[in-house]
């Protein structure tokens, strides 16, 4: 039984993968400081942060807004990992595998928001 979004495997998922970014995200150049490390950072730790906030909403309504917003931070981290990828921030196959991780979130994300209607 789910008796905190902590239970939940979908915000455990999306925790997991807001640390991996942050590790991922450990050797940008300072330059980046305030650039794409603050915003692929400030993305992937949305997700998880959206996931609880809707766990503590009443309505199936105000739940579902939530999890849209996790979703399109889900969709902005991603875009992140693909230009950080692209400018040879980051291993490829390593953007690879995260990009893999985020389609299954947001695959689970999909499934929470259509049982809500």
């Amino acid at each position: 039984m789910v008796k905190s979004f902590r239970d939940m495997e979908v915000w455990k998922k999306a925790n997991e993968l807001s640390f991996q970014v942050f590790e991922l995200t450990k050797s940008l150049p300072r330059s980046e400081d305030y650039g794409l490390t603050s915003q692929i950072r400030r993305s992937a730790n949305s997700i998880s942060s959206n996931i609880s906030e809707a766990f503590g909403r009443k309505t199936k309504k105000d739940k579902r807004n939530f999890y849209i917003v996790a979703r399109g931070s889900a969709f902005e981290t991603q875009s992140h990992l693909l230009y950080g990828g692209k400018v040879k921030y980051f291993n490829e196959q390593i953007v690879g595998k995260l990009i893999e991780e985020y389609d299954d979130l947001i695959h689970q994300l999909n499934k929470i928001m259509k049982a809500l209607g």
